[in-house]
């Protein structure tokens, strides 16, 4: 089975262009592609597959097989292979169908191997603001942020360096906490200027991850709801730089997708 890999700030998945072929088990496949010992290597799996109300339309399965609605990363570069490859679109516009809704890109410039892409991501749903027990209050003294932008994520403004916290042991507390009974990605945000975040991100079915577009997303907008940082934010992650905008209850998300390589993948 022909596959391609692609990042957006080292959020890896591989991609499978679904246009003409089905794949029976996709949550299987996303736990054998993700492998790194034993697979090819990734965060999950990104189908790419036809849409009646879209030019194309994406499903995307973490590391551990599960469904997600939603990835920010993952969009951009499911936009760079139909940009790349698809030549029926409006010209530096495509519409890919997620399970949060149909989302709209723009290409603002590109070539063979990166891709820079603008992505509306919609309004953000902002659900409940709590204080967790999971939260050692030397990290952190105020609530953390519970919303959803096509992912849900619970957002927590830290004191100091986020580089020096356990995200691995309290990412996991969080994630089993009631209060998210499907789950929820989790953002440890460090306020550096107005204009600039820092952020580590625990999600859900792969762990730490060197970056989270919807994530990136959810603390800017948290960090800009509660006037720590200016309108327009960029998001250090790991693996790069995002830029979010937060304009008018919008929200906007400028960044990369990197073409890696392709392969063929013998299950």
């Amino acid at each position: 089975m022909e596959f391609f890999k692609y990042q957006a700030c080292g959020n890896d998945y591989v991609y499978i262009d679904c246009f003409e072929k089905n794949v029976e088990n996709p949550s299987e496949l996303a736990r054998k592609v993700s492998d790194r010992h034993f697979g090819v290597g990734s965060d999950g799996l990104i189908l790419i597959l036809p849409s009646l109300k879209a030019d194309a339309k994406m499903r995307i399965f973490n590391a551990d097989g599960s469904e997600a609605e939603m990835c920010g990363n993952g969009i951009r570069c499911v936009g760079k292979y139909i940009f790349d490859n698809k030549r029926n679109l409006q010209e530096n516009i495509a519409k890919i169908e997620t399970m949060a809704g149909v989302k709209t890109l723009e290409l603002i410039e590109s070539s063979e191997k990166t891709s820079k892409i603008k992505v509306h991501m919609g309004s953000p749903e902002f659900i409940d603001s709590f204080y967790l027990e999971e939260i050692p209050k030397d990290i952190s003294n105020e609530s953390g942020i519970y919303l959803s932008i096509g992912n849900p994520h619970f957002v927590i403004f830290c004191e100091d360096d986020i580089n020096e916290i356990d995200i691995e042991n309290i990412g996991k507390k969080v994630q089993k906490s009631r209060r998210f009974k499907n789950g929820v990605n989790v953002e440890f945000v460090e306020i550096e200027s107005k204009d600039n975040i820092k952020i580590r991100v625990f999600e859900r079915g792969s762990g730490e991850t060197l970056a989270c577009g919807t994530g990136a997303c959810a603390a800017a907008v948290s960090a800009i709801s509660k006037k720590y940082c200016n309108e327009k934010v960029t998001a250090n992650l790991k693996g790069g730089k995002l830029e979010i905008e937060f304009d008018d209850n919008e929200v906007y998300m400028t960044g990369e997708a990197v073409k890696v390589f392709k392969g063929e993948y013998y299950d």
